[in-house]
């Protein structure tokens, strides 16, 4: 088991290491940015307004409202990386290494817009009438031959093998271990309760879902980051200085004293474009699933409602975590025990310790990573459940249902080491060919994206408006229609040239 352990370490190293996916995840995010003029920022507004305020396209197809879908792509991405991710990153990279974690998930926003138009461009319908799409399916409607084939295969096995490492047995296990921690509350209580609940939920389906991530996202992200805000405004006297740390820092690294032996600029940007990737998982394909139920009337719409979720994992609970560490200078604190820096897993509580009176902080920091990382659990349970569907068809969801939920016992029972850098791995491997495919589809995606916002800039055409400027666009009526487009043996003769020649 060592010798596995020692082999996962080095995969992991290398495929979330500096010359491979961070600079191909980095640099497929920044030319998507360029490519679709800059879309996450000149959008953004009529975005959230759309995703949040307005919350769904009534009379449109799909299994749940754009909200419900924003909601549970969140409930996936919020999780454990965002409280000891960030910390990590700043612990081992400085402070400089937020300015990364910024950089990457607003270039990964043009990113997770691009994923998200292809899942409801490319979705389709399965056996039980839901829809389904994602990379498993736009990756071989949208790219022709047996290249796209393979890369919607690909990715489909990966994902279905990850969504029980980093979506199930990492996020139970802690849970269980914060819980006994806090509680003294026994492992094996809490693996049977979470087990029970996960079950219920996921019987449901993604209406199930996205009901209770509804409910449930909201109310975890607004817990905590009042609680950062609260110690922001008592320290708002250090956040100009955190700011100013955290933009030099992320040019020249930085040495701290008591063990933090020292940062340099490589390490800096890698830990940073790392952790925020984990993070808000833009360009890994994974969120895209959940866009695909959504019901929408235009690809555009949902893309831009999806790309709001980076921005709010990252760009605002990213944020407050990491100015927290660094207002209260927990990043560069010693453990009185070790003579050692903090270790990362309890950096972000100490910080919050610190700033909070009494033992809020310990609280807030305990239920908030109970409530990220069980979040994710529904949420992941979904990718997986599209990603089966895909390999073995309808009959193989409610099985995966079953034993997934068993699976969350096992997390929160057995140490899982092993579990987290098979994890990392086949992350990294189901991002690969997802990548590969947003590249090569950019082109249809900045051209209908242009086509569509030419014609509804502020996002707020009723069905009607749409029907009409859309009417002579190829493809059109076959989605409306809920058909597959790109699939060339629906679509015979010269209509499947046509559909050929706009891919």
């Amino acid at each position: 088991m060592d010798q596995v352990q020692a082999v996962l370490d080095s995969m992991s190293s290398f495929v979330w290491g500096p010359f491979f996916l961070i600079p191909l995840l980095l640099g497929t995010g920044l030319y998507l940015t360029i490519r679709l003029g800059g879309l996450q920022f000149i959008k953004l507004g009529a975005a959230l307004r759309l995703g949040i305020l307005k919350r769904k396209d009534a009379g449109s197809e799909g299994d749940i409202s754009q909200f419900q879908a924003l909601t549970t792509a969140l409930a996936a991405t919020v999780g454990t990386g965002n409280i000891v991710g960030v910390a990590t990153a700043i612990g081992i990279g400085g402070p400089g290494a937020l300015f990364w974690m910024w950089v990457t998930g607003l270039v990964g926003m043009a990113s997770k817009y691009t994923e998200a138009f292809l899942a409801v461009r490319f979705r389709g319908t399965d056996a039980a009438g839901e829809k389904s799409g994602g990379p498993q399916y736009y990756l071989e409607r949208g790219i022709r031959g047996p290249i796209g084939k393979i890369l919607a295969l690909s990715f489909a096995v990966f994902a279905a093998i990850a969504c029980f490492g980093i979506g199930n047995m990492t996020q139970g296990n802690s849970i269980s271990a914060n819980v006994e921690s806090s509680w003294s509350i026994p492992t094996w209580v809490t693996g049977i309760i979470l087990t029970a609940f996960t079950l219920i939920v996921l019987v449901g389906g993604i209406k199930s879902i996205g009901r209770v991530t509804a409910g449930f996202v909201p109310i975890m992200i607004v817990f905590y980051v009042l609680g950062g805000l609260y110690i922001l405004l008592v320290n708002i006297v250090d956040v100009p200085a955190a700011f100013a740390l955290i933009f030099t820092d992320a040019f020249t690294g930085t040495s701290a004293v008591g063990g933090f032996a020292g940062s340099a600029l490589i390490i800096v940007i890698q830990f940073g474009v790392a952790r925020g990737m984990f993070s808000n998982e833009s360009g890994m394909g994974s969120a895209a699933i959940a866009a695909a139920a959504a019901q929408t009337s235009h690809p555009v719409r949902q893309g831009l409602v999806s790309m709001t979720q980076t921005f709010i994992d990252t760009i605002i609970v990213v944020s407050f975590t990491g100015l927290v560490i660094i207002t209260t200078g927990t990043w560069d604190d010693i453990d009185p025990e070790t003579g050692e820096q903090i270790d990362a897993a309890l950096m972000t509580g100490e910080a919050f310790t610190h700033g909070l009176p009494g033992e809020w902080g310990h609280w807030i920091v305990t239920i908030g990573l109970v409530m990220f990382a069980y979040s994710t659990i529904p949420g992941w349970a979904y990718y997986g459940e599209r990603n089966i569907e895909r390999l073995f068809g309808r009959r193989g969801v409610m099985p995966f249902r079953i034993v997934f939920s068993l699976v969350v016992y096992i997390g929160c029972t057995v140490e899982l080491a092993l579990v987290w850098a098979f994890s990392d791995v086949m992350n990294g491997l189901m991002a690969l060919p997802n990548l590969i495919g947003l590249l090569v589809l950019s082109g249809l995606v900045a051209r209908e994206t242009r086509h569509y916002l030419k014609n509804d800039p502020k996002l707020e055409a009723g069905k009607e408006q749409i029907e009409a400027f859309m009417a002579d666009q190829p493809g059109w009526s076959q989605w409306k229609a809920g058909d597959v487009i790109g699939s060339s043996h629906n679509y015979p003769g010269d209509e499947a040239r046509t559909v050929r020649r706009e891919v």
